[in-house]
């Protein structure tokens, strides 16, 4: 009978947990960190367009080998796949939840005005649904190939140039990027802060921190459609 009181308590404390704001608040700092984690591998793999074509094609070849010959092929990627994905709706979710426990709390204006927050924190929910957009249009683009004009499979050298070769391509992804390293700057202090990381004395050296990742995942993510652009990448 006892064992079946601490197998009943487990769900609840489960549910206790996803539906405290501190529980979501972890929730989403975690899948934060994860997509973090996932842009600097991405970025880093991007810069080797600038090596040429046989370096960025063998690149996109490991992708679907990694893992081999302990997984059998594409397997780790699909494993990567499934951990962003994962970690991209549960970070959705909690800021929708969030988003919407915030507005309830307070239905009414404030009688005076807060301090004015910075860009970055206002620009937080528009500045996801415009990343969660581009998500979308990135796959179509360069995973599927279905909106992209002169798409090689295959050949993701030729298909990156192609995508940066045209306007909409270039004005796409600049956009996005601005938004993610906003994203990134207030992110990754409000994730720091809710996993116990961040105190009064820290708080200046993490926002520091932020500030520099987000500018520098942003200049090597924007570098490609420049070099494109400008026929450094052709």
């Amino acid at each position: 009978m006892a064992l079946a009181t601490r197998t009943d308590r487990q769900p609840s404390l489960m549910r206790t947990f996803w539906g405290s704001t501190l529980g979501k608040k972890t929730v989403m700092a975690v899948s934060g960190l994860i997509m973090i984690g996932y842009l600097v591998a991405h970025v880093m793999g991007n810069l080797k367009v600038f090596f040429g074509p046989g370096e960025f094609n063998a690149y996109g070849h490991w992708l679907r080998t990694m893992g081999e010959p302990v997984l059998h092929d594409e397997w780790g990627l699909w494993i990567a796949r499934v951990v962003l994905l994962t970690a991209v709706i549960a970070h959705g979710i909690c800021a929708y939840q969030l988003s919407r426990r915030d507005i309830r709390a307070r239905p009414t204006a404030y009688v005076h005005k807060r301090r004015r927050a910075s860009y970055a924190t206002r620009t937080m929910r528009w500045g996801g649904v415009i990343v969660a957009l581009f998500i979308v249009w990135h796959i179509l683009d360069l995973t599927t190939l279905t909106v992209n004009p002169n798409a090689q499979p295959g050949h993701p050298y030729e298909n990156v140039v192609a995508t940066f070769s045209t306007w909409y391509g270039n004005v796409i992804y600049i956009v996005a990027m601005l938004a993610v390293g906003l994203h990134i700057r207030h992110g990754f202090w409000s994730a720091a802060q809710t996993l116990g990381a961040g105190n009064a004395r820290r708080d200046r050296a993490l926002k520091t921190v932020a500030g520099g990742l987000a500018l520098v995942l942003t200049a090597g993510f924007i570098s490609v459609p420049v070099a494109v652009m400008t026929g450094v990448v052709s």
